[in-house]
């Protein structure tokens, strides 16, 4: 994919980036992203725009004068490819003829793992093509290719939520951490489900060129900047487009501390500012004021809990932060519109093949 799709109006409306210092890599990494019938449509166009509105992006800025993330769709033979929702992709390149030359090889993921076991040849060249790329990454259920590859052994890994326990059951050698957005160990990523693909495209985006080029992506595509590798793949997230590495930190620290005393006194101390001043800087950084994030952070992890556990609605507001159930109830009905028992009725409970959410 390059620049030719997309209407010039686009290009001259996308993000102003200011050119960031010299990359110690080179500029131009083809990616690769592996297709085959079944596959879901979003694990495959999710990334691939991220990394194609980076092209724009670092080309309007005038950082690079081609694009940087040429994109290859790599399947089984080149023509059609009918994916899980019945659109279909054309692949541009047979993987059998595919050698080197990748930098990023992603694996997408779908709905039907049996689709992404049933071919050993495209096995054998996940296996010969992964010691020759710099990254290789796999979106939803595509870490189930990289399991049967044997690339996951002794790695951490994840998956979509719903396939985690299977993931874990059939592949007793990997340690499958179910509540990561994504995960990194060295130059192999697992995502989870779905559009977290969009969250593992972006960080690598950060990696190549820094954060002001990715918040500039991130923008443009109306998405959020990060949404940390530990943070629940149920999760609406937050706000992560603070610029500042200490209030990125302290975002961080609210998230792994929610049971803590988070009043703005007590934040603005681990700054050593003032509240006044702390209070002023974490609204320009984030467009909410610290008592907002902390209550939509304590959301986030109540909304973990009530998905994915058994726990009483009380044992989830103590775990979560909110301390009693009356006050997680206000505030899930003030940013939710859903009592948290609702919200359990709704999301609890899914078998793996019969939802796939993000």
């Amino acid at each position: 994919m390059n620049d030719a799709p997309y209407p010039n109006n686009a290009l001259c409306s996308a993000p102003s980036i200011t050119p960031v210092a010299p990359v110690r890599v080179p500029k131009i990494r083809p990616i690769g992203i592996v297709v085959f019938p079944g596959a879901e449509i979003i694990d495959i166009t999710g990334p691939m725009e991220v990394f194609a509105f980076a092209n724009i992006a670092l080309k309007s800025s005038g950082i690079c004068d081609e694009p940087s993330y040429p994109i290859e769709v790599i399947a089984a033979k080149t023509g059609s490819v009918t994916t899980s929702c019945g659109l279909q992709i054309i692949a541009n390149r047979s993987y059998e003829d595919i050698h080197d030359g990748i930098d990023t090889l992603l694996i997408a993921g779908t709905p039907e793992v049996e689709c992404l076991l049933c071919d050993p040849a495209l096995q054998v060249w996940v296996k010969a093509i992964a010691p020759r790329v710099r990254r290789m990454a796999s979106v939803c259920t595509g870490a189930f290719l990289l399991a049967e590859c044997g690339l996951l052994n002794g790695l951490r890994a994840t998956s979509h939520w719903a396939y985690c326990a299977r993931l874990a059951n059939d592949y007793p050698a990997i340690k499958v951490e179910p509540d990561r957005i994504f995960v990194r160990e060295g130059n192999i990523s697992t995502s989870g489900g779905i559009t977290s693909g969009m969250d593992l495209a972006l960080s690598m985006v950060e990696e190549d060129w820094g954060g002001e080029v990715a918040l500039g992506v991130a923008r443009y595509l109306v998405m959020f900047l990060k949404r940390p590798g530990g943070q629940s793949q149920f999760s609406a997230y937050l706000t992560s487009e603070a610029i500042r590495p200490e209030i990125k930190d302290l975002q961080a620290w609210i998230m792994m501390h929610l049971t803590k005393d988070l009043r703005v006194e007590t934040l603005a101390e681990r700054l050593c500012m003032s509240p006044r001043n702390f209070a002023r800087l974490f609204v320009a950084e984030t467009s909410m004021t610290p008592a907002k994030f902390v209550e939509l952070a304590r959301i986030d992890a109540a909304r973990h809990y009530l998905g994915s556990s058994k726990l009483s609605i009380e044992a989830v507001a103590e775990k979560s932060g909110f301390g009693d159930a009356e006050r997680m109830r206000r505030a899930f009905i003030r940013q939710l519109g859903v009592n948290p028992q609702g919200y359990r009725d709704r999301f609890s409970g899914s078998e793996p093949h019969s939802i796939k959410a993000a």
